[in-house]
């Protein structure tokens, strides 16, 4: 009788650890699955992409001084630089700088660029969309500011061509006029670059 009740307890106890192992088991915290794991990682290794047209933040700029030194003005460096008759430019990619001096006498007005210019504009553009007229200060003095959307020149590599954002200002001073167009992808956050340039016109004479 002594022995059967010596293994009945020693059976009795044997299931107390069992029951205490396998609460213990139950308790811990489930191990993170590999695939999970790997996504982790991916995800912080995965590299910062800018929109397409987003001029860096550490872009230098260097200043473009016209043939009559009759202005000046600050452009990204080096970017191309192209000319047609008396207009300049500046580009890189589907973003450009457009300086265009004006021939006779200019004194822009929010009125004439309206019933005048936005309709010469539209029937000279692709894919032209109309935006607003409004007179903005700028340090050489206010400034005519058209803005509107047009259809990029086709990349002579691949043939795409973009929706841009424009934004043309009309410097004048004493009946001389400088046209100052700045160009790049619509959603490409270049505020900050495009102040840069246009803060940057000065009148040298």
């Amino acid at each position: 009788m002594s022995s059967t009740r010596t293994v009945i307890a020693v059976l009795a106890g044997a299931a107390a650890v069992v029951g205490t192992l396998s609460g213990c088991s139950s308790a811990a915290p489930p191990a993170a699955s590999p695939s999970a794991a790997q996504s982790g990682v991916a995800a912080t290794q995965t590299p910062e992409v800018n929109p397409q047209g987003d001029i860096p933040d550490n872009q230098a700029f260097v200043v473009y001084t016209a043939p009559d030194g009759s202005f000046a003005v600050k452009y990204p460096e080096g970017w191309a630089q192209t000319t047609s008759g008396p207009t300049v430019t500046f580009s890189d990619k589907f973003n450009s700088i457009s300086l265009t001096p004006h021939d006779g006498f200019y004194q822009p007005t929010e009125a004439y660029a309206r019933s005048v210019e936005l309709p010469q504009l539209g029937s000279a553009t692709t894919g032209f969309v109309p935006g607003k007229v409004s007179t903005v200060q700028r340090p050489s003095g206010p400034v005519v500011l058209i803005t509107y959307q047009a259809d990029s020149p086709s990349s002579p590599v691949t043939g795409k061509s973009v929706t841009q954002a424009v934004e043309r200002y009309e410097f004048s001073k004493s009946g001389r006029g400088v046209v100052v167009t700045l160009s790049g992808p619509v959603g490409a956050d270049n505020v900050d670059p495009w102040r840069i340039v246009s803060d940057s016109f000065t009148w040298l004479k």
